[in-house]
């Protein structure tokens, strides 16, 4: 890592500390004036020199124009009105109701060349207002950036929001979002960067399913292969907002944090608050710009590197609520025959739990259900040589429960006289009472211990509204979610092991914040491989496959109805963390061998695939869907091709093969497991192009990745999956004219 600061002054004389940061072929350029809070002046490409970053203040300097401030309008890394800064509020603070309106000046800045940390100290002397700007580049060259401001006055500082900013080029003028619902989370929706701005928020206490996981500015037409484009994602799993502005002053932006409500964050003399981070990541195209979100990710995970992810059997869409001992056994041994590693039991198994309106928060085993307390179950699956884990709503609780009826006050309430809307039968528990934390903590440990439990399903199936806690009287959406956190913590660490999944409904919560505390997220409740296509490759945008749940579901959608093979349902879940969402007992036995060959050659892959850079082809197709994972070192990769309707195109054409190395040659093949033909064409054999059927077609990345190759013509709501394996080492390219 390059990490250098330089000091000089601008044109007009004011004193400048300007400080260069390199790494993975990415480079950030800040500015910082004494007076006013930093500028980035440069993201993107390395320069030819950082010290050019002390001209490039006095390059992107604006003049002056008519109609506005004698000081023109540049925004800092927080802008302010002292800048001036006159559209959305970024850094709204007030004392004794009264709004402040902060010029900071800049005392102290501090560069770490050893992690990339640059922290830059301010204050307003005069509104008793203390400031610290961090920014630090991460793996492979990913960028975060969060303020922390403290009260050094003697009346409580009221926050009521802050978004700090990344400037983007003035050529990014195309937006791309995601949006969704439950059972349809993370579509893609884009358009124009307007004149104004565009904000992505949720008030659910949960990034919720209409999260965008990543907001990206581009140049237009920016694709997974090209575009130069910059992204950010906001590290917070409660309520928060991402946005782009811009307006005819000055550049775009893309900005973020925390949404917070009156009275949430009030500091007493000495007391900060710290914004959550705020992610920014660069790239040519949005795999390359993912792969440094994957890769910071990956970093703070050593265990999926250790440990290669189990494949897991999780039992909710198999027995419902409908729970016995025998049937949990008998799902056991099939999940074992098949080579499933981790069994998991869901929802259903504690006191009074027949449906979804009552027990919650009583978290001791149904004894009607289970006369052994569950240890027949959790002793027989240990007993087929895999993990165990159980699910539990640790942060809700039915009204119809011994718990509610013990303590009405452990519920997050608007006043003592009313209490929220009800969802699914439930209220949500305040965690941020020790006494309820302690109660929840106590039973889950407890449990941990008792059955050895191996894995947790996290769920949490109700938004948070009207979130007041009785214990503080205040809004407790902040302090509720990291509680939450710590509750994940605490446990992880009492359990040495114990791995988490965020589950919310499905794929409520998934965001950077959470993705620290937990192993796993699942992904969407709906299985469905036909809707999973997309929703898989929304998520993967921010959260790399091997931490993404994909279960092979019954051959009739749980949650739409649809009929699927058992290769599509299969390849849909290839490259991701593999699972089982179907009664095994009642699956035919042909599809169980199926089933067995497919979890066989992922375990052989899994632990290739979960150091794979996720590539995704564009295709001017709408009906068909190109996704992979390439080995760093561009050695081999495996893809999946998925004809999700019929296409114009008779038969298919070709499709292109991103992220190999355009000067090796590569054999492309089928894999092992590619289900039975007949069902997948109708016809054996006379639909697959030459290359399937031979075995190899021996191409250079070149050709692959600009030309491509002719995909099986398949019929819709099938998936075909083969691999590229490099067969002669890179040359070079002889770019010589020759003339007879």
């Amino acid at each position: 890592m390059i990490a250098r600061q330089y000091e000089g002054a601008s044109a007009s004389g004011a004193d400048l500390t300007s400080f260069y940061i390199e790494d993975y072929g990415v480079s950030i350029a800040v500015v910082v004036p004494r007076e006013g809070l930093p500028r980035i002046v440069h993201w993107g490409a390395p320069l030819a020199d950082g010290r050019e970053s002390l001209a490039m203040f006095d390059a992107q300097y604006p003049q002056s124009v008519g109609g506005e401030l004698d000081t023109a309008i540049w925004p800092s890394v927080l802008p302010t009105q002292a800048e001036p800064w006159f559209w959305r509020s970024h850094c709204s603070m007030s004392r004794d109701g009264v709004e402040l309106y902060c010029r900071f000046v800049v005392g102290e800045c501090r560069l770490d060349d050893s992690n990339g940390l640059l922290e830059v100290f301010a204050s307003d002397l005069d509104q008793s207002v203390s400031l610290v700007w961090a920014l630090q580049m991460v793996e492979s060259g990913l960028l975060r950036q969060r303020v922390s401001v403290g009260n050094t006055g003697g009346h409580a500082l009221d926050i009521n929001g802050i978004q700090v900013a990344f400037p983007i080029p003035y050529d990014a003028d195309e937006v791309l979002s995601l949006s969704g619902r439950h059972l349809k989370e993370r579509m893609p929706q884009r358009h124009s960067m307007p004149m104004g701005r565009f904000e992505k928020t949720s008030e659910a206490g949960r990034p919720d399913f209409d999260a965008s996981l990543l907001l990206v500015a581009g140049e237009r037409g920016f694709g997974f292969e090209h575009g130069r484009l910059h992204a950010i994602s906001l590290a917070w799993s409660g309520n928060g907002a991402i946005a782009a502005e811009k307006n005819g002053y000055t550049c775009p932006i893309l900005c973020g944090g925390e949404l917070l409500h009156s009275g949430e964050i009030s500091l007493e003399q000495g007391q900060n608050y710290a914004t959550p981070w705020l992610y920014g990541t660069y790239g040519n195209g949005l795999n390359e710009a993912s792969s440094r979100l994957h890769a910071h990710i990956r970093a703070t995970h050593p265990n999926l590197r250790n440990k290669p992810r189990p494949v897991t059997l999780n039992t909710w869409e198999a027995v419902l609520f409908n729970h016995s001992p025998k049937l949990m056994r008998d799902l056991a041994d099939k999940a074992a025959q098949v080579g499933v590693e981790r069994f998991v039991v869901d929802d259903g198994w504690f006191a009074g739990r027949r449906n979804d309106r009552a027990g919650l928060g009583d978290w001791h085993v149904d004894r009607a259900v289970y006369p052994q307390e569950l240890h027949e179950v959790a002793d027989y699956v240990h007993d087929l040589d895999m993990e165990f884990g159980l699910w539990f709503e640790p942060e809700m609780v039915n009204p119809d429960s011994d718990l509610f009826r013990k303590h009405p006050g452990w519920v997050l309430r608007p006043s003592s006289a009313r209490m929220p809307m009800s969802g699914r039968s439930q209220q949500v528990l305040d965690l941020t009472n020790p006494q309820a934390y302690d109660y929840i903590h106590t039973e889950i440990d407890t449990l941990i211990g008792e059955l050895g439990i191996d894995y947790i399903k996290w769920d949490h199936n109700r938004p948070l509204s009207e979130a007041i806690s009785p214990y503080s009287g205040r809004p407790a959406v902040h302090e509720q979610t990291l509680a939450v956190w710590k509750l994940m913590d605490d446990l992880k660490a009492a359990h040495p092991g114990l791995e988490i999944e965020s589950c919310a409904s499905g794929g409520g919560r998934v965001d950077m914040g959470i993705l620290e505390h937990v192993d796993r997220v699942w992904v969407s409740d709906c299985v469905d491989p036909l809707e999973r296509a997309d929703i898989q490759r929304g998520t993967s945008l921010l959260v790399p496959p091997e931490m993404m749940g994909q279960h092979v579901g019954a051959a009739k959608s749980f949650t739409t109805g649809r009929h699927t093979t058992d290769s599509m349902r299969m390849a849909m879940t290839l490259f991701g963390h593999m699972g089982v969402e179907c009664n095994l007992t009642k699956v035919p036995e042909k599809s169980l061998s199926r089933l067995e060959h497919w979890i066989k050659m992922h375990r052989s892959l899994r632990q290739e695939f979960s150091k794979a850079k996720v590539v995704h082809g564009d295709t001017a197709d709408p009906a068909v869907r190109i996704d992979g994972l390439v080995k760093l070192d561009r050695s081999h990769a495996w893809y999946r091709f998925i004809q999700l309707e019929t296409s114009l195109n008779y038969p298919a054409a070709l499709i292109r093969l991103p992220g190999l190395d355009p000067d090796a040659t590569y054999d492309v093949k089928p894999m092992e497991i590619v289900g039975d033909m007949d069902d997948e064409t109708g016809e054996r054999g006379a639909r697959f192009p030459n290359w399937w059927i031979d075995g190899s077609a021996p191409l250079s990345g070149v050709a692959l990745g600009q030309t491509g190759i002719r995909p099986p013509q398949i019929y819709p709501g099938r998936a075909m999956v083969f691999e590229a394996i490099r067969c002669h080492s890179p040359r070079r390219r002889d770019n010589k004219i020759h003339k007879k």
